[in-house]
């Protein structure tokens, strides 16, 4: 067995003093710090329940094995039940991390379902009323 070295005792009232003072901070610091990773925590499984909680929709995918060992990684690291959980999490972030794109395209499908309703309008007035052919 390996001998412990006794602790050193403060040499004077001050000593003991300032190293109550360092523990005490020490002490603060590590709560505050549990605090936040607490924190954190409810905020990542807040999060990643809003993500599945409206999931509705069934997908078949493949994926290639590097996606497929991230997905198994979450589950192991036991933030997900299952592959799909977080796949789906992983899709809902990647969308919300490209909402400047959607924001674009959903405009632009705005603008293309109008001129579709426009010409579907042209056509059924040329077809109600054919040109005379006199």
């Amino acid at each position: 067995m390996e001998k412990q070295k006794p602790k050193a005792k403060p040499k004077t009232k001050e000593d003991a003093k300032t190293k109550k003072q360092h523990q005490s901070k020490l002490d603060e610091l590590g709560s505050q710090v549990e605090k936040i990773a607490v924190r954190t925590a409810e905020s990542i499984k807040k999060v990643i329940d809003k993500a599945l909680a409206s999931r509705n929709t069934v997908l078949t995918i493949r994926v290639n094995d590097e996606s497929n060992q991230k997905l198994n990684m979450l589950v192991e690291a036991g933030l997900f039940k299952s592959r799909s959980e977080s796949a789906a999490f992983l899709i809902q972030e990647g969308i919300k991390s490209q909402e400047p794109l959607f924001g674009k395209m959903t405009t632009k499908m705005k603008q293309i379902e109008k001129i579709k309703k426009e010409l579907k309008n042209i056509v059924s007035q040329e077809i109600a009323s054919p040109p005379d052919n006199e």
